[in-house]
């Protein structure tokens, strides 16, 4: 049974205008971007959490970015295609919750760009 993390994740809106922020329990192992599009909000997922796009891009508080393992070489590939790539991005689908990172903040970028990896294949 995955136990329930007391805060979770906030997420803050991809709006500036708005900036609302959200916060939801979520169980131990679920990826930002599950997270995310089980409780409706705008993130693609393009690749169904592959590692093989950038529509799950996420800016990580700098406060909890080192609490989360290195990207890989993948998922730095793809983050190099993320618009408005920042020191803390990540992609939400290589995120996962767990104890150390309970109550960990992340913002949604203003846009997404949907390159994935099949259009760079010939």
């Amino acid at each position: 049974m995955l136990s329930v993390l007391t805060r979770g994740v906030v997420l803050a809106s991809r709006r500036p205008v708005d900036g609302s922020q959200k916060t939801f329990e979520v169980a131990e192992g679920d990826s930002i971007l599950d997270i995310a599009q089980a409780n409706g909000l705008d993130m693609e997922g393009a690749c169904g959490g592959s590692c093989a796009c950038s529509t799950c891009h996420v800016i990580v508080d700098p406060e909890y970015y080192d609490k989360i393992p290195e990207p890989d070489d993948d998922e730095n590939d793809m983050l190099d295609l993320a618009f408005g790539l920042t020191e803390t991005s990540r992609l939400g689908c290589q995120v996962s919750m767990s104890k150390d990172l309970d109550g960990i903040r992340v913002a949604l970028p203003a846009m997404t760009r949907n390159m994935q990896n099949k259009d760079f294949k010939s």
